[in-house]
């Protein structure tokens, strides 16, 4: 039996180029990055969906229609910092994680492409939805169903992304992947999009309680009949609310992600980010049900308190993709290395016209070449590797040379001690004739 590695996991080779920088430096560009970038998009969508929600309640009340225009105004410019912000993570991450980045990009296709087009889309829904405002005063339905169809827009997007870079974490469902949906259905994505989906209202519910309690802010010249104090105890109870449900969802997120990434140095920065937003939360509800006028007296503590939660929960997720992806790794690396030892020998093999001495010196040569790149990994000579000896497969087909050939074409399961190994199909008729005569030849 031949196969690649355990199970049917790819193991693709690496583009053997140094990193530009040093890799921890890298790491905390792409975290910090990340976290810039993530903090707009957060703000955008979660904007996107209030201004809504405001402006549909607003076709009733006019103090809510004039809330959802003044939350319309950060949307905008929110989304063109999240743009901005999103160049520096994509290229750390293109950088870091080279191999893995481009697989999922490849396996989601045409729907990874589409983010450019959908953002395009959404941005000018946007942007008609701010300026065309008063010029649509009169219809107030196709006003909101702007706004509806760029706030459906900016929900899918994400979802695009986190289907992506959930799939890069995942290399042993490349071979099973059919595509957007097929990866879409894996377990943990919907998790952690509803995850990120509480974690945008709960940052919107504060930079607007910041936003409206500005002291340059003119909120009485705005509002006639809701008060400052109101508008901020509905954003904090916003925060609160989304914090609370996090503590159920971020549990669920562990449980359906898979175990291989899943140590103590991920519980550990997991729990100090969840004890972190405790005393945050603390605050908030004292503000809430506490005196009026002393709502906003904790809030720099409480920025702190949840600025310090969304660094760790961003480390968490790091650590918990350097943790899925590491014995990868490994075995990538392994496979570079012998690629470029292969590499190096080719290179230094005789010129053609000694080429002809040198084949009848080993005729077994191009089949070892084809073995060492396809099998190697998994077998040797003598002994277990992954996969059974060499001997082993010469004792089973000696005299059945076809029967070995459509063998590693299209393998079967016959032991339960040995893992599914997956089919050659891309081999050609010539590299499957010289691979297998080099098998049985080996004594």
């Amino acid at each position: 039996m031949l196969t690649l590695l355990q199970s049917v996991t790819p193991v693709p080779r690496d583009i053997p180029l140094p990193l530009p920088l040093p890799e921890w430096l890298l790491v905390v560009l792409l975290v910090v990055s990340f976290l810039a970038h993530i903090l707009f998009v957060n703000l955008m969508l979660g904007g996107s969906l209030l201004t809504l929600w405001a402006q549909v309640k607003g076709m009733k009340d006019k103090a809510y229609d004039t809330l959802a225009y003044e939350i319309a105004k950060t949307i905008t410019v929110n989304k063109s910092l999240a743009v901005v912000l999103g160049v520096a993570p994509l290229l750390s991450i293109n950088v870091l994680y080279t191999v893995y980045f481009y697989s999922a990009n490849a396996l989601t296709g045409l729907m990874w492409i589409s983010i450019i087009p959908l953002v395009t889309a959404a941005f000018l829904l946007t942007y008609l939805h701010k300026y065309a405002w008063h010029k649509l005063e009169a219809h107030k339905g196709l006003h909101i169903a702007i706004l509806g169809l760029a706030v459906l827009i900016f929900l899918f997007i994400p979802l695009i992304f986190l289907t992506n870079v959930n799939l890069m974490l995942f290399p042993e469902k490349w071979g099973t992947v059919k595509g957007f949906v097929s990866a879409l259905m894996l377990p943990n994505v919907f998790p952690r999009y509803l995850h990120f989906l509480c974690a945008s209202l709960a940052i919107t519910g504060l930079f607007l309680f910041w936003y409206f309690g500005r002291r340059r802010y003119a909120f009485e010249t705005r509002f006639e009949t809701i008060s400052l104090y109101y508008i901020r105890k509905c954003m904090y109870s916003l925060t609160l609310g989304t914090s609370v449900f996090q503590f159920v969802l971020g549990p669920l997120v562990l449980i359906t992600l898979p175990a291989k990434g899943i140590q103590w140095n991920l519980i550990v920065v997991v729990l100090c980010g969840a004890a972190a937003a405790l005393p945050a939360m603390y605050w908030m509800w004292k503000g809430i049900t506490g005196k009026p006028e002393d709502i906003g007296k904790n809030f720099g503590r409480v920025i702190t308190a949840m600025s310090l939660t969304v660094l760790l929960m961003a480390s968490g997720r790091h650590v918990y993709r350097s943790n899925a992806l590491a014995p990868h790794k490994k075995l990538v690396a392994e496979k570079t290395k012998a690629f470029e030892k292969l590499s190096a020998a080719a290179r230094a093999q005789p010129a053609p016209e000694e080429s002809a001495a040198v084949a009848v010196a080993t005729p077994h040569a191009a089949g070892k070449a084809v073995f060492q790149t396809n099998c190697a990994s998994c077998h040797k000579k003598d002994g277990r590797l992954v996969g059974p000896p060499v001997t082993e497969m010469v004792s089973i087909y000696h005299n059945d040379l076809p029967g070995l050939k459509a063998w590693i074409r299209k393998p079967g399961k016959k032991r339960d001690d040995y893992p599914q190994m997956p089919g050659f199909p891309q081999l050609s008729e010539q590299e499957m004739t010289v691979l297998t005569d080099y098998i049985l030849s080996v004594k």
